[in-house]
């Protein structure tokens, strides 16, 4: 493990960290004055450079916020410690402004210390393991199961220049996939070697895309000083890609359809035939199987496109992936508007998993765009997180009185106080509502992949079901306990252990 360097003009300061490091099995090296410590970090090999960089702000001819200056320009992910006796507002401001990873007041309790050391241990590398993970899958991101299959099939379609068509949701990565079987198909006529050009069919109005696609001879319409080369002779010699090709007006499919068939089209208002050599990847959001029995799309263009067809996962079918790509998105977020990268907490990562993403991954990028700007502190909480997604995550699990107070169950309990033969139908209706919510929650947790299920529920359904007893008795402990059926040292010590006010 790389060293924590200490830079500290006070002596005692630094024999009480290295002390204190030493016993926690954690390498040291301290130094007197920030000049040594940039001098050190010349000299310093990727393998001993600094894990950690813990500093006191304010020493004789040097200062700990320049020197946190130049050292994230060199090493922008590391972590720094500011340390000071001026406890002041200013101070504090500066030092997270400059990147710093925690402000730490003199005098500080050591074992805390200690203790937000090795946060910062646990966070680079974390870091460090995601910087591996980015630069390993620089194009596309994803461990999840059904990635993988994507994955599996783009090297699969990387020894050909088959037709390709990409069905998923809005947001899920259409075009990322497109770009990535364009740039790892083979080189050669229509290949890797070629231009990727693309072009959303829905975006355009249906005047001009005929001659976004096709191009237009000087004079053609109004308006056509030049004559414009169009989508299918700039992707010559590489690949095209129709986006949202189920938005295509009927009259343009023919035309397409031609294209496809032969390599041959007109310009708009030319009499001439192009040739061009292309490979065509579309991609829809839309079942094309239902628009064309609706006779919005042309059945023969339909099998000629659909090759081979490649289906992209919505972001809700692959929720392990979330904390990757967030980290990425963030990371990529910062580099834009070049800022220091921000963290997240695992509780906000964990609000993420749950959020259904409607508008997938690309949802995702802007909620981390969103954060980087106005998160307001460098960890993200989970209280940070936009305002969409605290309030799903807030609907995402019913409270048990507001199932006890639903509809269903009211009315099977009126049966069976009526005629006493609704009990098992009650208790059919309350039980199926709380155990059918359980089951999603366990299975979102499952899916997030997390590996303590078992204690977060329990958690839940005892500190739920303990609010409940004292919200009946009107907070007597002790009848709670009693109307529970548990002891009242019990009910004492679980109030304790979860929370409850």
């Amino acid at each position: 493990m790389k060293p924590i360097w200490i830079v500290d003009d006070d002596q005692s300061i630094r024999f009480v960290l290295e002390k204190a490091l030493l016993r926690e099995n954690l390498p040291s090296r301290s130094f007197t004055h920030p000049r040594e410590v940039l001098q050190a970090l010349e000299k310093a090999t990727p393998e001993d450079g600094p894990q950690i960089l813990v500093s006191d702000i304010r020493m004789p001819g040097g200062s700990g916020l320049d020197l946190l200056a130049k050292v994230k320009e060199k090493l922008p992910s590391l972590p720094v410690i500011i340390m000071t006796a001026f406890s002041d507002l200013e101070s504090a401001v500066s030092a997270f402004q400059g990147g710093a990873f925690e402000y730490l007041p003199k005098p500080f309790d050591v074992p805390k210390a200690v203790e937000l050391i090795r946060r910062a241990v646990q966070e680079s590398q974390r870091e460090e393991v995601a910087q591996e993970q980015l630069a390993a899958a620089p194009e596309m991101l994803g461990q999840a199961s059904a990635m993988q299959d994507v994955f599996r099939a783009i090297g699969r379609l990387s020894q050909s220049n088959v037709t390709v068509m990409i069905t998923g949701e809005s947001g899920t990565g259409k075009e990322l996939v497109a770009r990535a079987l364009h740039k790892h198909s083979p080189r050669g006529d229509a290949g890797s070697n070629g231009p990727f050009v693309a072009i959303n069919t829905a975006a355009i109005p249906k005047d001009l895309l005929e001659s976004e696609l096709f191009g237009h001879e000087r004079g053609a319409f109004t308006g056509a000083q030049t004559m414009r080369r169009g989508r299918f002779e700039q992707a010559d010699g590489g690949t095209l890609f129709l986006d949202e090709i189920g938005d295509m007006p009927f009259d343009l499919q023919t035309r397409l359809l031609r294209v496809l068939s032969d390599g041959h089209f007109y310009r708009v208002g030319g009499h001439q035939a192009v040739k061009t050599n292309v490979r065509v990847i579309a991609a829809t959001h839309q079942d094309l199987e239902q628009r064309v029995k609706e006779g919005v799309f042309r059945e023969d263009l339909f099998h000629r496109l659909n090759v081979i067809r490649l289906r992209l996962p919505p972001l809700r079918e692959r929720r392990e992936d979330i904390p990757m790509l967030t980290r990425h998105f963030l990371r990529s977020s910062a580099l834009q508007l070049g800022v220091e990268p921000k963290r997240i907490a695992d509780a906000a990562l964990d609000r993420l998993s749950h959020f259904a993403f409607p508008g997938n991954v690309r949802q995702l990028e802007n909620v981390c765009h969103w954060l980087t700007v106005m998160a307001p502190a460098q960890v993200i909480e989970a209280k940070d997180l936009p305002p969409e997604v605290l309030a799903s995550a807030d609907r995402r699990t019913p409270d048990v009185t507001e199932i006890a107070a639903s509809p269903v169950p009211q009315l099977a309990a009126s049966a069976a106080a009526s005629d006493g033969v609704g009990s098992a139908v009650a208790d059919t209706a309350v039980g199926g509502a709380w155990e059918l919510d359980m089951a999603l929650h366990a299975h979102a947790l499952l899916d997030a992949g997390r590996t303590d299920v078992w204690d977060v529920l329990t958690k839940q359904f005892e500190s739920r079901l303990i609010r409940v007893a004292l919200v009946h008795t009107k907070g007597r402990r002790i009848e709670a306990a009693h109307k529970l059926g548990i002891g009242r040292n019990t009910i004492t010590r679980k109030i304790a252990e979860l929370g409850i006010d």
